[in-house]
């Protein structure tokens, strides 16, 4: 007896469940339920299509109710919003929003891929016409037709996540100014407050007024006439803008699993095992919507990001269709356009690491997206952070205006593969002078990690500088150009490497040298050097330019 699938909510989970669901079993009855107007739409495209960068609105819509038919012969009913679950006996409540007909449905099997909301936090004065979200293409188009009707010359951004920075890069491709609000000390939650350092110089650079560590507290009261509000911050600064978006995070959509009493977890998401069933054995959840389990630790997760609600949607219909294939956790590998500067993650960064208290060690590479006598190659910061007594790779962070993408990737497939540190040096990776380097950015990571780990080198970070000591001296191997060019870190001497031997005299062997220069290369030269030569040496990973982005 061919089974009867019921999806509520399309985009990257449900669709994906629906087509692939049709690929197995031809005879199956499936409807996917929508209440927006769009069954398949790309919403990771729509900042772009707000800055013009992606011309056509048509473009950003992936399937249609029409196609979806003709292709998978799926019954799509858009503009139905499911009302309630009856799970005890198998059938869902829904309202037509154009006619307000109400009707119920039955099912073999639910899929929930009702996504995640925009979070608005409850500010007196927020809900106005000039204040906006983005979710959907709903959301676009009100964004757009407010800047065609009142012409904005200044908008504030609240957020500096991914929407909240391509958000801010949008209207400034349109020539308003902006201003973005952000609570956190950094842009960017998913990376360190050094490598988000480099992403704050980049929206500076761009004209973007940047207000961290503080928080919209008040919207004044306005008309439906007036084309300004006035803001007020938790610091008690006001100001005016024309235009407003809320992108201060989401949350999952999980009212109707509430209302039918399938289990939450402790994060607010649907919670499912690994095969994506929630509690009840004949309903699905994907996406958004729900806790997947952290790749590193194991424990409960929020994770709105595409990639996984595709494979979860293939993988619950895969499930219902007799597979005993499992999810395999989520890494959180995710990337995001900063004007020209690109900044990529995946795994964990260091301040969940601390928060979580799992020890690790973490090394910075300085170098070039490919060979550097090549024209057009640019800087590439490359962190990773990884287990000090097994090598096993934590996460990594990357920021620079090319090969971003193919060093983080390269370094999420080696994590998910359970390769070491010790294995990232020893990986077999493209190499042409237009595209890399004989010795990858990956692959010195993977070299540093190493020597840390099998005691070839000792390293120290940024943070020990606060707390020099008497005993310790503290060595720049750069040049005297660069010293003069770039200054010193206070408390250092200088002797540049390349004349390091000839002033040996000048170094009390007694004394811990701390060794650092520009990047951490000429450093560890350094350091082996005076190792060799009975020295108790340290060298500073990242060097010079790591401690400025640290202390920015």
């Amino acid at each position: 007896m061919s089974k009867k699938i019921l999806i509520i909510g399309g985009v990257a989970g449900g669709a994906s469940a629906a087509a692939r669901a049709r690929r197995l079993d031809e005879t199956a009855e499936i409807i996917i339920l929508e209440r927006g107007p769009h069954i398949s739409f790309a919403n990771c495209g729509l900042p772009y299509h707000i800055s013009g960068e992606i011309e056509l609105r048509e473009a950003l819509l992936l399937q249609t109710p029409k196609s979806f038919k003709k292709r998978f012969n799926v019954d799509v009913r858009v503009q139905n919003e499911v009302l309630a679950i009856n799970k005890e006996e198998k059938f869902i409540h829904i309202q037509n929003t154009l006619t307000n007909e109400q009707y119920t449905e039955t099912y073999d099997v639910l899929i929930l891929s009702p996504g995640a909301s925009p979070f608005i936090p409850p500010i007196s004065g927020i809900n106005n016409h000039l204040t906006h979200s983005l979710r959907n293409i709903p959301d676009m188009d009100a964004i757009m037709a407010s800047i065609a009707q009142n012409k904005p010359q200044h908008a504030t951004v609240c957020g500096g996540g991914f929407i909240g920075l391509e958000m801010a890069e949008a209207l400034r491709h349109r020539k308003i100014d902006v201003t973005l609000v952000e609570l956190a000390p950094q842009v960017m939650a998913p990376v360190d407050i050094e490598i988000a350092n480099m992403l704050h110089d980049e929206l500076e650079a761009h004209h973007v007024e940047l207000k961290l560590g503080k928080a919209l507290k008040e919207v004044a009261l306005c008309e439906e006439t007036d084309r300004t509000l006035s803001l007020t911050l938790n610091d008690g600064t006001q100001f005016q803008t024309d235009l407003l978006i809320m992108a201060v995070g989401v949350k999952p959509e999980t009212s109707l699993a509430m209302k039918a009493g399938l289990e939450i977890g402790e994060l607010g998401g649907i919670r499912v095992d690994e095969y994506m069933r929630s509690s009840d054995p004949c309903i699905f959840a994907v996406g958004d919507a729900i806790e997947t389990l952290d790749f590193v630790t194991g424990e409960a997760m929020l994770a709105p990001l595409a990639g996984p609600a595709n494979r979860q949607g293939r993988l619950a219909a895969n499930v219902i269709f007799g597979s005993t294939e499992t999810y395999k956790k989520t890494q959180g590998t995710a990337i995001c356009k900063v004007f020209d500067l690109a900044v990529a993650s995946t795994g964990l960064n260091e301040k969940t690491l601390i928060r979580k208290g799992i020890v690790y060690e973490k090394v910075y590479v300085h170098a070039a997206s490919h060979a550097g006598y090549y024209p057009g190659a640019h800087p590439v910061t490359l962190k990773l952070l990884f287990n000090p007594d097994t090598g096993a790779i934590l996460g990594a962070q990357a920021v620079g205006k090319e090969g971003i993408d193919k060093r983080i990737d390269v370094i999420s497939v080696a994590q998910r593969a359970g390769l070491s540190v010790f294995d990232l040096q020893d990986l077999e990776l493209c190499y042409a002078p237009p595209f890399g380097s004989a010795r990858d950015v990956v692959n010195q990571a993977g070299l540093v990690a190493s020597n840390v780990m099998k005691g070839d080198e000792f390293i120290f970070h940024t943070e020990s500088l606060n707390c020099l000591s008497e005993q310790q001296i503290l060595l720049d191997v750069r040049t005297e150009a660069e010293v003069t060019k770039m200054g010193l870190i206070p408390g250092a001497i200088n002797i540049p490497v390349d004349e390091l031997r000839s002033n040996l005299y000048k170094l009390d062997q007694s004394k811990e040298i701390l060794v650092y220069c520009q990047v951490g290369v000429r450093g560890h030269v350094a350091a082996r050097l005076l190792t060799n030569l009975g020295y108790m040496v340290k060298n500073m990973t990242g060097g010079f330019k790591t401690w400025k982005l640290v202390t920015r």
